[in-house]
């Protein structure tokens, strides 16, 4: 176990003595719920959740030249971005596949970069690989902080209850140091699923502790609840968001994955920008990132093929759940853009002789 690791254990050995069952997930642990199934849901979509994801990657970035470098090799244009900015970029290889997806906040003296854990590492080597004569450091943060993320439509006035009026007054892609009932922590706000803002709060271990407490005890009449990994990745998925490694891997583009607002097409250069822009302009993109629908409830093994009536393959699940709100299994895939308008009906491809009908749908499933 490396000392990252140990580290990120303080807020989940929290949360166990305070009677919540963990698990691990490459390496790290997470909580698979607080409460029921149920519960945790309806508070997502009609309430407000706290999630822990201090299992995300945190990346520090020193130096007066690492805002221009991220600017030059990442999609998004960030070379501009104020103090106290926040904003979302991907890192793409030549071939314009995936290295991963970073959000990106700007403390005038150093940066962070928030990613999926998965791709920390990945992110990490591939900026240090462009910095040459640069002033640029790279560190691995996840030793210094803890994140929690706030979200549902109470998000934002539960979030000015616990933190007062500046929540009203920020603008969303933007962060603030917040002092409050002697707690210490940055609370970020950016757009989140479903028309609302989320929030993120980035401290270390003790504050993150009394926020969660705080939160708890202090939750008054909103329908609040800590929200596990269960129910978020039914969420996620209800939502049609992409993660690493399902969706998010070098195996796929930002734009076959719908990420096509994390790419500014004006700001020049960066690495992988020609074959994007030669996919976006003669409308090359092969494959594209949608729901699918199945006609029965199955587990996929050593297959996950999507054909097509004649036996052709067309695509490949990469997530999938079972939806209580739908009633239904629901996933989502990548499918040849030729076989990608809703409604079409594909076919499971199992090592059973069991046949499931896969039907192409909207994301997201709901709105």
């Amino acid at each position: 176990m490396t000392i990252t690791d140990e580290k990120n254990l303080q807020l989940i050995e929290y949360l166990e003595s305070n009677g919540f069952a963990s698990f691990q997930i490459d390496g790290y642990k997470v909580i698979n719920s607080y409460s029921t199934l149920e519960e945790e849901l309806y508070a997502l979509y009609n309430g407000v959740v706290l999630r822990n994801i201090s299992h995300e990657g945190i990346i520090e970035l020193k130096g007066k030249d690492a805002l221009d470098l991220v600017h030059r090799i990442a999609t998004n244009s960030v070379k501009g971005l104020p103090k106290e900015g926040v904003t979302k970029t991907i890192f793409t290889s030549e071939k314009g596949r995936f290295i991963g997806v970073a959000t990106v906040m700007n403390f005038e003296t150093y940066q962070l970069l928030v990613c999926d854990r998965a791709s920390k590492l990945k992110i990490m080597s591939w900026i240090q690989k462009y910095v040459i004569s640069d002033d640029v450091e790279v560190n691995d943060a996840n030793t210094k902080y803890n994140l929690l993320e706030l979200s549902g439509p109470q998000s934002e006035s539960f979030a000015a209850l616990v933190c007062g009026s500046v929540v009203s007054e920020m603008q969303p892609n933007t962060f603030r140091i917040i002092h409050t009932e002697n707690i210490l922590f940055f609370l970020m706000k950016m757009p989140g699923e479903r028309n609302t803002n989320k929030f993120w709060f980035l401290a270390d271990f003790e504050n993150s502790k009394r926020l969660i407490e705080y939160m708890k005890e202090n939750k008054s009449v909103y329908n609040f609840s800590m929200v596990g990994e269960a129910a978020y990745n039914i969420f996620r998925i209800e939502q049609g968001i992409p993660i690493v490694p399902n969706e998010i891997n070098d195996a796929h583009n930002p734009l076959e994955a719908g990420l096509k607002d994390l790419i500014d097409f004006k700001k020049g250069c960066y690495i992988g920008q020609e074959v994007i822009a030669r996919l976006d302009t003669y409308d090359k993109v092969q494959r594209k990132l949608v729901g699918v629908k199945f006609s029965d409830q199955f587990e996929l093994s050593n297959g996950n093929l999507i054909l097509d009536e004649n036996g052709n393959e067309v695509g490949n699940v990469t997530s999938y759940i079972y939806s209580p709100k739908l009633k239904a299994t629901i996933g989502l895939a990548y499918v040849r853009q030729s076989h990608s308008s809703p409604g079409t009906n594909l076919r499971l491809k199992l090592p059973s002789n069991q046949n499931i009908t896969v039907e192409v749908q909207v994301l997201p499933f709901l709105k």
